[in-house]
């Protein structure tokens, strides 16, 4: 009897154990903050461009991978600890530095409570005072881009595209309406004028939401002007 006692107490502190072991605490520790080029948000499109934040020594090989939204701001809940913050080659209207060929920068982030931290990047370009309208049917925008990167890393415009949506996602993939010049077509950047019709929408409202964004040569992301809710 004692030999089946002495079984059952081991199997209860096993079974105590594993319940211990499996049931941690969720992360709830807020890293968050937003896309900037010297302190100015940077806009991308909506879950499209990624982030990964690696916590070293914890036994995790791989990232915890999170996407921007489309205004640069990020989110992610963690555990304390110590983070390795990058973004995956390729990815996002910047560039992100390199500490050798194909060896992507990372920024370290020691987190003891909730935190914030904007990420500085270099833009291709940038749309500068953009001013978006609504009248007799028509969206209206003029702007102006800047071209930021001017050396042998620099890239030509490929098209620039106004966009029209019923919601607050406004890209490529979320409009009801998009007007688009060509790269070629722009002879100053420093006056540019575009214009969209409103199509009809169902059911009926009197605003839709754009912006513009710039399509780089040889860049998947595009980077746009801040969100504008427009009555009409």
């Amino acid at each position: 009897m004692k030999i089946k006692f002495h079984h059952m107490i081991l199997a209860l502190l096993i079974a105590t154990t594993g319940c211990k072991k499996d049931n941690y605490d969720a992360p709830s520790l807020k890293l968050t903050g937003k896309l900037v080029y010297k302190g100015e948000a940077i806009g991308v499109e909506y879950n499209q461009v990624p982030y990964e934040l690696y916590q070293p020594g914890f036994g995790k090989v791989g990232p915890i991978s999170q996407t921007f939204s489309q205004d640069g701001a990020y989110s992610s809940l963690l555990f304390k600890g110590n983070y390795k913050f990058t973004i995956p080659p390729n990815q996002g209207p910047f560039m992100w530095k390199e500490i050798a060929a194909g060896k992507r920068d990372s920024i370290a982030v020691a987190l003891t409570g909730d935190q914030t931290m904007d990420i500085e990047v270099t833009p291709f370009y940038m749309i500068r005072n953009a001013n978006l309208t609504a009248a007799s049917g028509k969206v209206n925008a003029t702007f102006s881009i800047e071209k930021v990167i001017t050396d042998a890393n620099a890239k030509d415009i490929e098209r620039v595209s106004l966009y029209i949506n019923k919601t607050q996602f406004v890209s490529g993939g979320d409009n009801i309406a998009v007007t688009d010049l060509a790269g070629s077509a722009i002879t100053s950047l420093s006056n540019i004028t575009m214009s969209a019709n409103i199509p009809g929408i169902s059911p009926t409202q009197n605003y839709v939401f754009a912006r513009v964004g710039v399509k780089i040569a040889g860049v998947e992301d595009m980077i746009f002007s801040p969100l504008v809710k427009l009555t009409y």
